[in-house]
């Protein structure tokens, strides 16, 4: 007898059948949810000095509005035929009724910021595209539970009879129904995925030389933005195409003179070791290429002729500047006594390496620079003492993006929030993968470190003020009370101010302090019962000048090495960028308190 056309087959072929029929229907659920949700995702970032609101489009062109000015056009860089539209939310809207003059005037007060978006536009872009997936991604899950929930009511009031009778009239037509969502799956996919030749551009788009060599090349312009940019755009991108080569040559720099020093600290590890053995001493290398300042040992390290003098408070006129008794140590080599160690002279415990930044204020060319060190070192966990951004806003954001690309992988960047950060920054930080302190005991690679957020908070054309209700001092006794509670004891404190430190470290629960701040290096020097360091900046802040493009102070980083064994700091390496992009690489250099294997053996 001949099988009804609407039984259902058995076995492995009605498993089959019901595969495919359920396969189908994720595809008629997911394919028009995620459609809806790719293409109408937007959100909120940078883009250089502005928040800017960014939409998916389908034209395979990325249009940034700038409103009254007019809009500038680039190919899209997105797979599909997909792009974006960016519409600048913080463009006057009466801007047209103003001189040119008046126009540029007040957009040149953002100079520094579009060139350091030109700097690390990347870190931008990233920032803007993972908000666009997240909210893509939200965005298909509602519509895909909102397509199953109408599916499951339509299932419901059609009933169970219904049901049945419209399956077996579909059933003699089941494989024509799989073959022609196939072919519409197949052309949707081959449709998006084709590359128009010659994307429809605004009326009046041209493509400006001005951006020729840089990111934005082959941007096409409208509007007033065309004259504007073709007229004085040409300042900003030989800004930005200094900084690219400054900080390109900086980068060079630091690995030929990372080079010479790690020769010389060979050449000194095989005088010592014949010294040691009574052999006799190696001839002299010839000393190796400078390029920047040579290192004093038996003399105090120049300060940086950009850095304020000892009575001068911190950069930014904060009250709250590193104390006058702790001038006498500014800009020193080391603490008196403190002699150069061999760098391969160490513990039998592979030490610790720590990089220490500070000061950063968002200069992102530095990072490029700050990455070479850390790989050069093989450093284990970068220390961040804070003031990362210049005003902690969100549009900042990017600064911390390109700042978090600079920490190589496997290492873990450990961030005290400055006064020039703030709440919104630490989250974004967090988002970004750094550990960002804030009052509790964290263990990174084996150090224990203490620290929190800035008591303070500085803003541009508003000045400082408390941030709560807590003093620097007042903190400083939270945290000491935090250490010494602590059963498992606190290694090092990193905090952005100094006096911050001052009560901690006099009640011996706190055997090392690391700071910035004051944007001039201060130490190690020996304070209560421990150490404090005051990191210079590593943006090369200097006293009032920018820190974005190439650099106007001294720039500086420090390689700090730890003994776990020990439990104690064993030396420190600074790292010198000069404005001329020179790099200098010291020596290492004894840790105050640590004693010196070399000594012990009566050698001097």
């Amino acid at each position: 007898m001949e099988q009804p056309a609407d039984r259902r087959p058995s076995g492995s072929a009605g498993l089959g059948h019901r595969l495919a029929r359920w396969l189908l229907v994720v595809l008629a659920v997911l394919v028009p949810a995620a459609l809806f949700g790719v293409t109408t995702a937007r959100a909120e970032a940078s883009l250089g000095p502005h928040l800017a609101r960014y939409e998916v489009t389908t034209d395979h062109l990325v249009t940034v509005d700038l409103g009254p000015l007019g809009t500038l056009v680039i190919d899209s860089p997105l797979p599909l035929t997909l792009g974006a539209r960016v519409v600048v939310q913080e463009i006057p809207r009466d801007v047209t009724a103003v001189e040119q003059a008046d126009t540029l005037a007040a957009l040149g007060t953002d100079l520094e910021s579009y060139v350091q978006f030109f700097s690390g536009p990347q870190a931008a872009l990233d920032v803007a595209v993972r908000a666009l997936v997240t909210d893509a991604v939200r965005r298909t899950v509602l519509a895909a539970l909102a397509v199953a929930i109408g599916a499951g009511l339509v299932r419901v009031l059609l009933g169970r009879a219904r049901r049945e009778e419209l399956e077996a009239r579909l059933a003699p037509h089941r494989r024509d129904t799989v073959l022609a969502t196939g072919i519409v799956l197949v052309l949707a996919a081959t449709v998006t995925s084709s590359d128009r030749a010659e994307p429809r551009l605004p009326d009046g788009a041209l493509a400006s030389r001005v951006f020729d060599d840089t990111p934005l090349e082959g941007a096409r312009l409208t509007g007033r933005l065309a004259g504007v940019i073709d007229t004085y755009g040409g300042y900003v991108v030989e800004a930005y195409l200094d900084n690219e080569t400054f900080y390109d040559q900086a980068r060079s720099n630091l690995q030929v003179a990372w080079e010479a020093r790690a020769a010389a600290d060979a050449e000194l590890g095989a005088l010592r070791a014949a010294i040691r053995d009574g052999s006799p001493l190696p001839a002299p290398s010839p000393p190796p290429p400078a390029t920047g300042e040579q290192d004093e040992v038996d003399g105090p390290t120049p300060a940086p002729t950009s850095s304020p003098s000892p009575t001068q408070g911190a950069e930014d006129g904060d009250d709250d500047a590193v104390p006058r008794q702790e001038a006498g140590a500014q800009g020193t080599g080391a603490a008196e006594g403190d002699q150069a160690v061999e760098a391969s002279d160490g513990p039998e415990v592979e030490p610790v390496t720590l990089l220490v930044v500070s000061d950063l204020h968002c200069n992102v060319g530095m990072a490029r620079v700050i990455r070479e060190a850390a790989e050069l070192g093989e450093v284990d966990v970068i220390l961040n003492a804070g003031d990362t951004t210049v005003n902690g806003t969100a549009v900042e954001s990017y600064c911390i993006t390109a700042f978090a690309g600079a920490v190589p992988p496997g290492v873990t960047m450990v961030v005290s929030d400055g006064n020039h950060d703030s709440v919104e920054t630490s989250a974004q930080e967090r988002r970004a993968g750094m550990t960002v302190l804030d009052g509790k005991v964290v263990e990174v690679a084996g150090l224990r470190i203490l620290g929190d957020s800035d008591p303070n908070a500085t803003r541009i054309g508003i000045g400082t003020s408390p941030v709560g209700d807590e003093s620097a001092g007042q903190m400083g006794r939270r945290l000491a009370e935090a250490a010494c509670a602590d059963p498992d004891g606190v290694d090092l404190l990193l905090v952005h101010t100094p006096s911050v430190g001052s009560y901690p470290l006099g009640t011996g629960c706190v055997p090392a302090q690391v700071s910035g701040h004051a944007h001039r290096r201060i130490g190690p020097v020996s304070m209560g019962e421990g150490v404090r360091y005051v990191s210079s900046s590593t943006a090369g802040a200097a006293h009032g000048q920018p820190t974005v493009g190439p650099l106007n102070g001294i720039a500086e980083m420090t390689i700090l090495r730890f003994d776990p064994q020990s439990r104690r700091f064993l030396d420190y390496r600074l790292i010198r960028v000069h404005p001329d992009a020179a790099v200098d690489v010291g020596l290492a250099l004894r840790w105050p308190g640590t004693s010196d294997p070399w000594l012990r053996r009566g050698i001097r």
